[in-house]
């Protein structure tokens, strides 16, 4: 099983939760001031009013200034509970429009085949999976899908985090480091991240990403284990469409920090005819 391939089929589909129209408008009607302070309130959110420390601490690669603007003044604006709200309206909303029907068999099979492998996917050291995991699930298939797909993506996510430390690759560095090697703009990336030129230059070191990839992708593996080969094909083929519709039409996915291109990644000929 290939863990990255996998993951270029769930990310897009959890990608739709903080950048999108949709998103943006549910957390400026819940008062948020800026983008930045509605994202790190709906990401924060399912750890309850945590600290800009924490927040910090398990989001990794933000400069604790970036995270200082938004928390805890996020929490005075809103309880958790209304960001958990909040991103699950605009998350409903971005989906119907990039997907259009979404009461579909494929959903609702993919909904089933994915909640299973969230269900199998490691919380332990995870804090960010776990606290996604111990949410109620939603009711709609193409809602349940997107919070198995949250919860992996958290999973692989919190993996990462784990991998970088056990490597020595601190959080600045590990962003120098990625840019340099997949040829992002360092200023679009420490402008994403919060981080000063000074900061960004003193980190630009050698750092062995290759070998935390493979330790992320290798801790990445119990869910699909678990689903078993069938199961995991299945998902594949089912998500594969969905991921390519969502990223054509997801205008947050053009540039991003983690130079994800699933339309030219997965490279489905005639996908969209």
């Amino acid at each position: 099983m290939d863990a990255r391939q996998l993951w270029l089929r769930y990310e897009p589909y959890h990608d739709v939760t903080y950048f999108t129209p949709e998103s943006r408008a549910a957390t400026d009607a819940l008062g948020c001031k800026g983008g930045w302070m509605g994202y790190f309130g709906m990401r924060a959110a399912p750890l309850g009013a945590a600290s800009p420390e924490l927040v910090t601490a398990v989001f990794y690669n933000f400069a604790p200034r970036m995270v200082h603007r938004a928390l805890p003044d996020a929490w005075a604006v809103a309880s958790p509970d209304s960001y958990l709200r909040v991103r699950l309206e605009g998350a409903d909303g971005a989906l119907r429009r990039m997907l259009g029907e979404v009461a579909t068999p494929a959903i609702e099979e993919a909904a089933t085949l994915a909640r299973t492998a969230a269900m199998a996917a490691p919380i332990a050291g995870r804090p960010l999976a776990a606290a996604n995991r111990a949410l109620p699930w939603p009711s709609e298939p193409h809602l349940e899908l997107w919070h198995a797909c949250t919860i992996l993506r958290e999973a692989r996510g919190d993996g990462h985090v784990a991998a970088l430390v056990a490597h020595g690759v601190g959080p600045c560095q590990a962003l120098a480091v990625y840019a340099r090697e997949h040829s992002l703009d360092p200023a679009y990336m420490r402008a994403a991240r919060g981080w000063t030129l000074e900061e960004w230059e003193a980190s630009d070191l050698p750092g062995d990403l290759a070998a935390v990839e493979r330790a992320t992708d290798l801790a990445a593996l119990a869910p699909w284990e678990a689903l078993g080969a069938a199961g995991t094909s299945r998902f594949i083929e089912l998500m594969t469409p969905l991921a390519l519709r969502i990223a054509s039409a997801n205008e947050a996915m053009r540039v991003n920090p983690m130079a994800l291109d699933p339309v030219r990644e997965l490279a489905v000929p005639g996908w969209n005819t």
